[in-house]
This record gives structure tokens, sequence and C-alpha cells, in this order.
């Protein structure tokens, strides 16, 4: 018998807001797809995540910067869940923390071919598939609150990357609202994850929370619990729209 159940594709989904986003959405009883790009292990342990509560999954190895690599992603997670029904773009990298003087070319080329360019790709093989197959499918885009404030000394081509998602969300969102299909977007503050060590400033969460209005970063299930809700029913009216997660910031 052919599946009915929703199936979802998140990229970077190995960990940190992903992985948090994967449970949730098998909660919400979505069969999962878990795109990750090198930490296959992490990958399988959301996967075990996403099975205890019931729900199938599938981890598919992929960069989301080498545009084969996505459509590869895509295949696979069809052929062995069945049409693919939601997306969430959640990979990104930033490049190490520091004034833009000191950021090389080759950084930023890197993060716009996965922030911007793999965000992009994935959603035209998203709205070609539900195009295809009828199917009035949700994309959620993970931007950041960086793209309103350009974020200074730290990662302005980072900004400027989540800023290019956040008007192409809306734009396709109302390209393809007659096809009842949703675009949305989350803008997420400085959350607790390891994007952080990875930027090359782990303690950068002590130095950023008083800054924040509510005083702390937020969790990876607060950010997933946003996402997944835009992914579903209740959110059946909202396209186009760019969600703040920021704790106020």
């Amino acid at each position: 018998m052919a599946n009915t159940s929703p199936v979802v594709l998140i990229t970077g989904a190995s960990r940190g807001i992903g992985a948090a986003a994967a449970t949730l959405a098998a909660r919400d009883g979505f069969d999962v797809a878990i795109g990750y790009v090198k930490n296959e292990a992490a990958a399988q342990q959301v996967a075990e995540a996403v099975r205890r509560r019931g729900r199938r999954a599938v981890t598919v190895q992929g960069d989301v910067a080498n545009l084969e690599d996505v459509s590869r992603m895509f295949i696979q997670a069809e052929e062995q869940l069945g049409n693919i029904t939601a997306l969430v773009n959640n990979s990104g990298i930033t490049g190490p923390i520091g004034p833009f003087s000191n950021t090389t070319s080759e950084t930023v080329e890197q993060v716009f071919r996965v922030n911007v360019f793999g965000t992009i790709e994935a959603c035209r093989q998203a709205v070609e598939r539900f195009r295809r197959n009828n199917i009035p499918g949700v994309i959620v885009n993970v931007s950041s609150v960086a793209a309103s404030t350009g974020s200074p000394h730290e990662y302005i081509h980072y900004a400027a990357s989540k800023a290019a998602v956040e008007t192409f969300t809306i734009g396709l969102a109302r390209e393809v609202a007659e096809h009842g299909i949703r675009v949305c977007a989350v803008a997420p503050g400085s959350t607790l994850t390891d994007i952080h060590a990875t930027a090359g400033e782990p303690d950068r969460p002590l130095r950023v929370a008083p800054r924040i209005p509510m005083g702390r970063l937020a969790q990876p299930e607060e950010i997933a619990e946003t996402i997944t809700w835009l992914l579903s029913p209740a959110a059946s009216y909202l396209t186009g729209t760019v969600v703040r997660c920021s704790g106020g910031a």
C-alpha cells in the first residue's frame, strides 16, 4: 500500500536545530529524511529518535553547496519514504567570526554556496516535485536575525546571505501560492548549538546573552517548535512570512 504519511526532508539535521526539528516533526506525524554532510553516526542517532516516536526515518548524505548532491538527496529520500510533502532548509554556515576586513573571498563564496545557492536549489527541487505530484507542499527556510542586524564585527557576509534567503522566501511564496504551496522562513536569534564553536568562538553565547531582552539564548527545541508549527495545518494561512524567534532581539 502506498505511503500516505507526510514526508519532510530536513537539511543539516544531524545536530542542533535540524535534529530538534526532525524529532518534533516525527511527533507531529511526519516521516523524516535526515540530511547530513559528514557525521553519519549523529544522523543515525536522530533517525533512531524519529523511529522511537513511531515514524519512519532515513539518512541522506549530501553537501547542499554541491547542487548535484541536493538532487541526489531528494531522490534517495523519495525512494525510501515516498513523495516529499515538506522541506526544511536548515543547513547553514557562518565562517570565522570577525570583522569583514579579515574575511576571505573563499569564505564568502562558501557561505553563499551553502546558505543561498543550496537553499534555492533545494526549493527548486521541492517545488518541481510538489507541482508534478499535485502536493500542497510546505517549505520552511531557516534564516537568522542577522539578516536584520547586519552582524557588524562578526559575520556581515553571513547576514547578507540570510537576507538573500528571506527575500527569496517572500518572492517564491508569492509565485507558488496559486499552486497551494506555502513558503515561510524562521529567523532565530542566537541559539545554543555548536555553530558558535564551528565559527571559532565557543564562548560566544556568554558574550551575547546579555544583549538579548529575554537574557538568554534559545534552546534548539524552541526554534524547532516554530519550524514545525509552520509545517502544520495550524499555519495554513501563512506564506511569504518570516517569523522572528529571537527572545526579543
